[in-house]
């Protein structure tokens, strides 16, 4: 079973991290045809690829319920660590003892029985 908690990390790593890769990328080139038939996009849909054989394997192996409450726990832990360390993006104190309320929230939503 640990191995499922690596395959759910892992692939919301992915998609967070293919979700930075698109938002540079598009604010660089621009949403047009040419931003799509780049390299970088062909990079971008490989790591989302990968990243949804990772979901897909987190979705036949716990129940649907707590998948999504430790997507959700992943989603926000990953997204907000990103920001701060990637985007330099500093939110107030409030922010964060709501994000962090919403950890345990989805916590006690996933490992409660």
């Amino acid at each position: 079973m640990p191995w499922v908690y690596v395959a759910l990390i892992g692939s919301q790593l992915l998609f967070s991290v293919s979700d930075l890769m698109g938002r540079n990328y598009m604010k660089l080139y621009g949403f047009s045809t040419a931003a799509f038939a780049s390299v970088w996009f062909v990079v971008y849909f490989s790591i989302r690829i990968v990243a949804t054989i990772g979901q897909l394997y987190v979705f036949a192996s716990i129940d649907l319920g707590k998948t999504m409450a430790l997507f959700s726990v992943a989603s926000l832990v990953i997204a907000n660590v990103l920001g701060l360390l990637v985007l330099k993006e500093v939110l107030s104190p409030t922010v964060y003892v709501g994000i962090s309320l919403a950890v345990v929230t989805f916590c006690l939503l996933a490992f409660s029985r």
